[in-house]
Order: structure tokens, then sequence, then C-alpha cells
């Protein structure tokens, strides 16, 4: 990854993450603890890779919780600064929300729910080599009919922005990291709700601006749903998704300090499992987050899973695909599969069975 003196970068870090309830009824999606420390740590241990040393949280719900935890940023080697959102303003609104704190006449933006494997340095390459006025990431995907996509020229210049369509002309997608001229940012409309998507960049388009993209095709994922939650995290311990704020080596799981497993627990496909957290005999635990002071039951086996701090895991119960809240509970011999998500501080009994379903 290349020095990329003489940029800022910005991380949009505001949202409520409603389709990772109930874990974000504790804390901030980008806070919520991925592969032993927060989401937010990952991207950030990139960013200072990168040689970029101001950053700018644009925060809003649960707002205190990043300042609290990340201070100055001086201990990452960070300058950071915080701005709230006090009314939701949506991508384009919120960068234009933190044009006060900016220095750098070139501003890489992040959404603050991707984990990303591209490297900045090209990408901010690419950005000045062209004299553009913006530069998307744009990712490869398997299947672009799930995304809204985005063709560009031979030169890769980007010509439109194209709505979720059933046939999509190109594979490349908008991966939710830009660079932008300052100006740019500046002109963006101030104080009401505005979309990159479907304001900002299209009207660049019409206006005749220069809009560039970077085609990528390494790692990437969002992780707003349980499911891609669990995957990140899980790449994130193997060293399949990058990072230098992982707190040991990668490898098929991740013990904090004080996790308790018994020596005939199996612990794998890159599990974490939190402080003082408790696996007792013969319990098995594939592909999941266990946060802080969990407990798994004798027995029991937990695959692809999020259980939240303090959550309990009955003797021989089993779960797949699951969430539970903070404090809650699940019984002796249950079984819980695909989707099924039970709140905090909830306790279900003994026996009980639930298929794809909230608690």
């Amino acid at each position: 990854m290349e020095f990329t003196p003489g940029i800022d970068a910005v991380v949009l870090v505001g949202g409520k993450g409603t389709r990772l309830r109930p874990l974000t009824l504790s804390a901030p999606k980008p806070m919520l603890p991925t592969a032993g420390v927060p989401f937010l740590s990952h991207l950030l241990s990139r960013i200072r890779a990168a040689g970029i040393t101001h950053v700018v949280l644009g925060t809003s719900y649960r707002a205190e919780v990043f300042e609290e935890y990340f201070g100055d940023g001086s201990a990452l080697g960070l300058e950071l600064e915080y701005v709230v959102e006090a009314e939701p303003l949506d991508t384009a609104g919120a960068i234009r929300n933190v044009a006060d704190r900016l220095r750098a006449e070139d501003v890489v933006v992040f959404n603050g729910d991707i984990l990303s494997g591209a490297d900045l340095g090209k990408l901010i390459g690419t950005h000045r080599n062209a004299d553009a006025d913006v530069t998307l990431h744009l990712q490869r995907v398997a299947d672009p009919s799930r995304f809204g996509s985005v063709p560009t020229d031979a030169s890769g210049r980007v010509l439109e922005f194209l709505e979720k369509t059933p046939n999509p002309p190109t594979d490349q997608i908008n991966a939710g990291c830009y660079v932008f001229r300052r100006s740019v940012i500046e002109s963006i409309p101030h104080g009401r709700p505005v979309s990159v998507e479907r304001e900002t960049f299209p009207g660049l388009l019409e206006a005749g601006a220069y809009v560039q993209g970077f085609v990528d095709s390494s790692y990437w994922l969002d992780v707003g749903t349980p499911e891609a939650f669990v995957r990140g995290s899980a790449d994130l311990v193997r060293g399949i998704a990058p990072t230098s704020a992982l707190p040991g080596s990668p490898g098929e799981s991740l013990l904090l300090d004080g996790a308790d497993v018994h020596e005939s627990a199996t612990v794998d496909t890159g599990t974490t499992v939190g402080e003082r957290a408790v696996l007792g005999e013969g319990a098995r635990v594939a592909g999941s987050v266990v946060f802080d002071d969990a407990v798994v039951e004798a027995g029991a086996v937990v695959e692809n899973s999020v259980l939240g701090k303090g959550a309990r895991v009955g003797a021989r119960t089993v779960l797949r695909g699951v969430v539970l809240g903070d404090g809650a509970s699940v019984g002796a011999d249950c079984e819980l599969l695909e989707g099924a998500r039970v709140w905090p501080g909830i306790a279900l009994p003994d026996g009980a069975v639930r298929f794809s379903s909230d608690a």
C-alpha cells in the first residue's frame, strides 16, 4: 500500500444499524466487537497504514460512544475529530456536514460498515492521476443485480449510475468509498438530506464533472446484516480480510483475555471468544462471535451465530445462524435455526424450539 500524504479521511458512522438488531440496541454498528475489537478499529488501521492521519468521524446514533473509546486517536497514530449529525442527512448530507473540519484538498470518504481490501494508495493515486473531481471505488461482484451498477468507459470514467436491474450492463458496483475534491464537498447543499447515489453523483455527471472509477476485485463485504457481520469477523480472524488491528495472530479462532474454554470444546472457523466468556465441556462453536461474559454450556453447538454480552446457551442446545442479544438466554435442549433473534434479557425455557423468528 502506497503512502498518501496530504489527504483527509471522513468515516460515516451515523447509521442506527437496524438490520443488526438486537446487537445495535446497546452499541452503534461500527462499535460492535468484531474479531476482538470494535469494527471501526479495523478500518482505522487501514487508513493509518495508507499514511492518512487526519480523520473526521460523522456520527449520529450513540455519538458519545465513539469518542469515549477512541479519544483523540493518538493511541492509533491518528488525529480524530467528531462531528455529530443532529438530524439524518443521508450520505452526501453527512459528508457536507463535516466540511468545515477538512484541511486537505483531497478527501477520502468511507462508509463505516464496509470491510474492504482495496489498496487505498492506488485509489488515491488514480484520483490524482486523472485529475478527477470525484473517484469512486467500484467493486466487481458475482451478482451485480443485487446492487445498482456503475458502468465506465475504456479510461475508467464513470458513464452513469443505474438502479438495480435484473440484467445490469456491468458487474461494477458502488463500493461505498470515494475520493472527493474538497471543493466538490463544499458544493453539496448544506443542512438538508442529500444522497450521493441519487443526487450528488448523477448531478455531477449531468454538469460535466469528471467522475472517475477505480475498479477492483479485492476483498469486499457490507457487514450490515447478522450473516455478513459473522462472516466478516471470521474472515478477519482467519486473515482473509485485511487488518492490522487484530489482537493476535490470524488463525482458526481468537480467544481474548480471560476466556475459559474447556479442553474438550471445539472452537474454529474464525470464531472469536470474548473476555471471561465460558465454553463448557464438549461445546462446539464454529464461525461465530461470542461477546464478553457469554456462556455456552456443555454439549451445546453454536454455528455462524452471535452471542451478545452475558448471553447464555444451555446444555445440548443447538444454534445455527442465530443472534442472542445482551443478557439473553436459551435453556437446555433447545434448537434455534437460521434467522432467529432473541432480544436482550429474554429467557427461553428448556426445550423451546424456534425457527427463523424473533423472540
